[in-house]
Parts: C-alpha cells; structure tokens; sequence
C-alpha cells in the first residue's frame, strides 16, 4: 500500500515544460558566457599586451577589470530585475554583454581596454545569478538538481577551457577574435530568452527605496580595495602615498558597507546571513575556493608563457585538460551526494585539487606542458567534486525567501576571492622572484671557480659565433649568465605561488569539515 501511495505521489509530482527547460538552458549559455570571459583571456594575455602596448605588469587588469564589474553587479541583480523586471533586465544585460565584448576588440590602450572589460563584466555578471534563479523558479524540486547540474558545469568548466578557447583564437585568427566569441551565443540566448520569459511590468517606484547609500559604498570600497591590490606591488604598498590613500578610502567605505547593511531596512546585501554556521563557514570556503580556482588559471598560463615561451594556443592546449575530464565527472556527483555525506564530497573535491597545486612545487626549467599534464587531470577531477556540494552545504538551512539574497553574497565573494586571488598571486610572484634571485645571486660570484669557468665557456662561445671584440664577447657572458639567473628566480616563484595556492585549499578543506551536515535535499533548491 505504502509502495503505491510513493509511486502515485511521484508520478504526481510537477515537471518543468519544455518551454521553462528552454529558459533555463538560455539561462546557463548565458552563465556559462560570462565565466568563461574572465580567464579567456589569460592565455592570450602577452599578445594582447603587445597589441594595446603595456608591460606585463599590467595584464592582470585585463582579467581583474572584468571581474570587478561581475562582483560589483552580482548582489545588485535582485533589486534591478524586481525594478526593471526579470524580463526586460536579462534581455538588455543579454544584448550588452556581447556589444561591450566586441568593443573590447577595438581597444588600442590599457586604460579603454580597462574600463570595456569592466562594462563587460558588470553585464555579464547579471547573467550569472539570474540563471541561478531561473533554475529555482522555473524547475520543481524534483528537476532542480539537475539544473544545479548545468550551472555548476558553468562555473567549474568555463573558467578552465576559456584559455584553451582564446589560445586557439588568438594563434589562429588574432587576439581581437576572442572578443567576437560572445556574439553567436548570446544571440540564440536572446531569441530563447525572448521567446520563453513571461512578459512582467516595471516597478520604477522601487528606486526610491534602493540601498543607495549601501550601493555607493561598495562600489567604491571594492574598486579601491582592487586598485591597491593591483598596484600596491608596482608602487611598493604603503611607501606610497597613493596606495595609503587609496588603502584609507577602501576601509573607509567598506566599513562604511558593513555598517550601512547592517542597520538599513531593507539592505542590498543581508550581511545576517553570515550568522547561520552552515552558510558563514560555506561562504568563506567558496571565497578561498574562488582565490584557487580563478588564481590557478591565472599563474599557469603565465608560467607557460613567461617560462617557456608558449603561444597561446599552446597554453590553451595544456589547460585544456582541466577543463575536458570535469565534462564526465560533473554530472556524476548529484549521485554520489545521494550515497554519501557532502561535507566528505566537498573534502575530497578539494584535498585533490590540493594535491594538483602541490604536485607544481618543484617546478624546474624542464617543466613544461607534458609534465603538467598528470597534475591538470587531477585538478579536473578535485573541480569537479567542489562545487555542488559546497553549494548544497551553504545554503542548507537557508528559508526560500533568503534564497536570492544568499546566492547573491555567495556568488559575490566567491567571485571576489577570484579578483583578490588573481591580485595578490602576481604580487606573490614578484617578490618571491625577487627573493630567489637575491638568493642565486650570492652564489653566482666570480669569487667562485666554477662561475669563472662558465662565463669562460660562453664568452668563448660568442667569439667563435661572430663577436671578434674579447670585451664585448666577457659582457655579453655576464649578460647571459644573469638571463640564466633571472629564468631560475622566476620558476622558483612560481613553484611558491603553487604552494600557497595549495596551502589556501587545504585551509578551505578543514573549513568545510566545521559545517553541520545538510539534511536530506538540504540547499539543492535554495542557492
């Protein structure tokens, strides 16, 4: 009797129609855009600095700009669709997120390519959590899972084959090609959009009671927070007066942020939320997750280029592997968080993506892409264990009416860990480089018979290679030797970003282990 009551109550259980599945997957080619527009461009990165003529020490800001808009519009999206309607804001934000990326093309100088890759991001950051949304709204508890499914595809996937799709762009069709990636997508995304969203009136009255003030005070803090990231290496931090300045205004107004969240009414963030274990302790896991996950594919490729002089479709075609193999295991782990705890899941997922981080620690001047090939697989297979579960754990607990309110902080400060990530990876790179070569270079004296002898080899060598001048030849020895000394500095740092990257992880890990375990179904219809 008990079997036929189970089978008649879900067999009456409600099915999305295939009109909401077609909203939903417009909602995830979307998603899936807009992630992977923050790392396509990191294999391509020495070319684009060519191409708008700035120094490497700026290329973050190509990554970082886009990333900025993504954390700045992300908690904004809630109360800008319930203004604008859902509709209407998801359509616009759909046909400007490949206008600003084309523009992106036609960029000749840092600073305009700065301020269109932030455009960019702050319409493409729309699209992330109203696919989210979508899956919530528009799929029964039944389906959600398998929605949840797709967007953590998104989120994981996306960022790690975005440099293997620009580096194939970049080598085969120029770097500007990888800025028009977003204009066929983005037109079926609109037409389905178009087609399947229920039309709904604006509610501009709305406006008026915006958190404004909450608004203005992020949007600055996090901008100055970033700047003094970004910059603080290239102007040596607080011998600056401009990064003690600018670090004054980032306190000033994110304290400002905090404050204003909470004692307002009706908050853009509910910063309350962070009191529930499960979602605190989920949130900050996410954070050093997205420090790792957008930090890696941020450092790889500019080992594999600064290193060993990789072209970018090469650097794409050796990250590749850490985007291929999560295709397969991504759609596994909905059954295995029915089998098993997901804190375990979760721990698992990322003690493996660790490990990947850590097995690049003893980097060398043969390392190249095979040697990187075993780690990246292993880095897929830890990705794809991390994100479902941690979103399930984190939103265990969470009422439906707190739902949009807690996707939004989490998307934000997972995609802020990513910002900070990218930031202070560069700045640990430099001064570690700067450390080894301090270091190499004690020993690299010509007090020491072997370094005579090697300079006595090579300078040999340029005289039998056409320099008749035996000065000329002795200079450009030393000048080698230093090169020598330089490349080893700099793989010595990046076998110390590695480490700290894996060390962030294994923090994240212990972390998750502190949370309570979700009930059954807990947070997979309430991200």
């Amino acid at each position: 009797m008990s079997s036929e009551i189970s089978t008649t109550t879900v067999a009456s259980q409600p099915r999305a129609s295939t009109r909401d599945w077609i909203a939903v997957l417009a909602g995830m080619i979307g998603a899936f855009m807009a992630i992977l527009n923050i790392q396509i461009t990191n294999a391509s990165l020495l070319d684009i600095e060519g191409g708008i003529g700035t120094g490497i020490d700026n290329g973050a800001w190509i990554s970082t700009s886009y990333l900025i808009g993504e954390i700045v519009v992300i908690p904004l999206t809630a109360y800008f669709s319930s203004v604008f309607s859902f509709r209407r804001y998801i359509l616009v934000n759909s046909v400007l997120f490949p206008l600003f990326s084309i523009a992106c093309a036609f960029a000749h100088d840092l600073g305009t390519m700065i301020l269109l890759r932030g455009l960019q991001g702050f319409a493409g950051g729309v699209l992330i959590p109203m696919a989210f949304t979508m899956v919530l709204t528009k799929l029964p508890k039944t389906q959600q899972p398998l929605g949840l499914a797709f967007f953590a595809l998104s989120v994981t996937f996306a960022p790690a084959i975005g440099p293997t799709i620009g580096g194939y762009l970049t080598e085969n069709y120029g770097w500007q090609s990888i800025f028009f990636i977003n204009a066929v997508p983005s037109a079926l995304m609109v037409v389905a959009l178009a087609l399947t969203l229920d039309k709904q009136p604006m509610q501009l009255h709305l406006l008026k009671e915006g958190d404004w003030a909450g608004i203005i005070a992020m949007t600055v803090g996090l901008a100055a927070f970033q700047t003094v990231l970004e910059e603080g290496n290239k102007e040596d931090w607080f011998s600056s007066p401009f990064i003690v300045k600018l670090s004054i205004i980032a306190f000033v107004f994110l304290a400002a942020f905090i404050w204003i969240e909470l004692t307002v009414k009706k908050p853009l963030v509910n910063l309350r939320l962070l009191t529930q274990r499960n979602f605190g302790i989920g949130v900050a896991v996410n954070m050093l997750v997205g420090v790792a996950l957008f930090g890696s594919v941020y450092i790889l490729p500019q080992y594999l280029g600064q290193v060993q002089r990789y072209n970018a479709e090469q650097i794409g075609n050796v990250l590749a592997w850490t985007g291929l193999p999560q295709l397969l295991l991504i759609p596994l782990v909905p059954v295995l968080m029915k089998r098993f705890d997901v804190r375990y899941i979760g721990f698992l997922g990322i003690s493996i993506f660790a490990i990947s981080c850590f097995m690049n620690i003893t980097l060398s001047a043969d390392s190249a892409g095979d040697q990187f090939w075993i780690p990246n697989i292993v880095r897929a297979i830890g990705q794809a264990l991390v994100l479902t579960p941690i979103t399930a754990i984190t939103t265990a607990g969470i009422a439906p009416s707190d739902a949009a309110a807690a996707s939004g902080l989490s998307n934000m400060l997972r995609n802020l860990g990513g910002a900070i990530g990218t930031a202070s990876l560069g700045t640990i790179l430099t001064k570690r480089e700067q450390f080894h070569s301090n270091i190499i270079g004690q020993s690299v004296t010509l007090a020491r018979e072997e370094v005579r002898d090697r300079l006595s080899q090579t300078a040999s060598y340029f005289m039998a290679h056409g320099v008749s001048d035996p000065v000329l030849a002795s200079h450009k020895a030393i000048a080698a030797l230093g090169q020598v000394v330089r490349r080893q500095a700099l793989i010595l740092g990046f076998s110390d970003t590695f480490a700290v990257i894996g060390v962030v992880l294994a923090i994240a890990a212990v972390a998750l282990l502190l949370n309570q375990k979700p009930g059954a179904g807990g947070g997979a219809g309430a991200h």
